[in-house]
């Protein structure tokens, strides 16, 4: 059956900083318009958005801030995407929970009119899930070719999880899967550590994602106006946050675990100022105490003072010769009455 259009249908795709809609921004975007007539057009764009790329987006798109460094804002392009897709229905892979939303922010952000009404909009991941659905009951029946007996009671739940995986270790060996950056592997094997980095492709820190690591093994903030950033780079730049999560309504494990992150990036600090204080060596140290203080002696300089434990004296004058006068004096002090 070939797809009847009334007017073009414009499949696009974004490549961004991020996936927060308000605060990232596009570096990329590729559109093939199809026309009613089976002719395609397309448009492929990158962009300058005006901000870092984080090293986490580059991984996954391959487009570094050196790649985009000479590209044109999406304020001087965003006019020409308009106009490529004016006349046009719209359709994606999610499209409609993120590249639609995306698009539309950058084209009210440069002032852009584009309106999406009387607008059809095709998200061709919702007619995957739609139709391959993706419940315990679904996979049970697609790789054991059973019906659970006494679905949603706990054991039976259970039960039909185990052959399940042990149903897709068998169906998947030895076959191929690529990743988003073009790596290949045999990721399905009988091995639990295999199977744990396959099924933790985000990476979380805290299993519901508030933190993931990145390559480096390093935790990030994964949502809010620290996407992307390290953990311990907040707590530099505000200390507070820790306290605002710690106090929020966020699960208790990713408490835990942000805990543990405080915990040592404090060990840290404490540990650099220990280091940054001026030390007096210890030999010197020990060594001052055990010198007793000098005694002070007659040969020091002129003008410096003299101390000394005993009393201070007068200095004492040559007798004066005795004559007429003392002679009277003593006279009158012993004359008889």
């Amino acid at each position: 059956m070939k797809l009847q259009l009334k007017r073009p249908l414009a499949f696009f795709d974004l490549e961004t900083t991020g996936t927060n809609i308000g605060a990232d921004r596009i570096v990329e975007i590729s559109v093939i318009k199809l026309n009613p007539d089976g002719s395609e057009e397309v448009l492929t764009l990158r962009v300058h958005p005006g901000i870092p790329i984080p090293l986490e987006s580059s991984l996954v798109h391959g487009i570094y801030d050196e790649h985009i460094k000479d590209e044109k804002r999406f304020e001087e392009i965003g006019q020409q995407i308009a106009d490529f897709i004016q006349d046009s229905d719209l359709a994606g892979y999610n499209s409609n929970k993120f590249d639609i939303p995306m698009l539309m922010e950058e084209f009210l952000r440069a002032g852009v009119q584009f309106d999406l009404d009387n607008r059809h909009f095709v998200d061709v991941q919702n007619i995957f899930h739609q139709m391959e659905q993706r419940t315990l009951k679904a996979a049970y029946q697609f790789y054991c070719d059973k019906s659970i007996v006494n679905a949603h009671s706990a054991e039976a739940d259970t039960r039909a999880t185990m052959e399940v995986l042990l149903a897709q270790i068998e169906r998947y060996e030895n076959q191929e899967w690529e990743d988003k950056k073009g790596n290949k592997s045999i990721p399905v094997v009988g091995d639990v550590e295999a199977l744990h980095k396959f099924t933790n492709l985000s990476r979380p820190v805290d299993f519901a994602g508030r933190m993931v690591y990145n390559e480096q093994g390093e935790e990030l903030i994964n949502f809010g106006k620290h996407k992307g950033k390290r953990v311990e780079d907040v707590l530099n730049a505000e200390p507070s946050y820790y306290s605002w999560m710690m106090q929020g309504d966020f699960p208790l494990y990713t408490k835990r675990k942000l805990e543990e992150i405080y915990k040592r990036w404090n060990a840290k600090k404490v540990a650099e100022r220990q280091h940054a204080k001026p030390a007096q060596p210890a030999a010197a140290t020990n060594a001052a105490a055990q010198v007793p203080k000098p005694a002070f002696q007659n040969n020091s300089p002129k003008n410096s003072p003299q101390l000394n434990s005993q009393p201070f004296k007068k200095k004492e004058e040559p007798a004066k010769p005795v004559d007429e006068d003392m002679l009277a004096q003593l006279a009158m002090k012993f004359k008889k009455g």
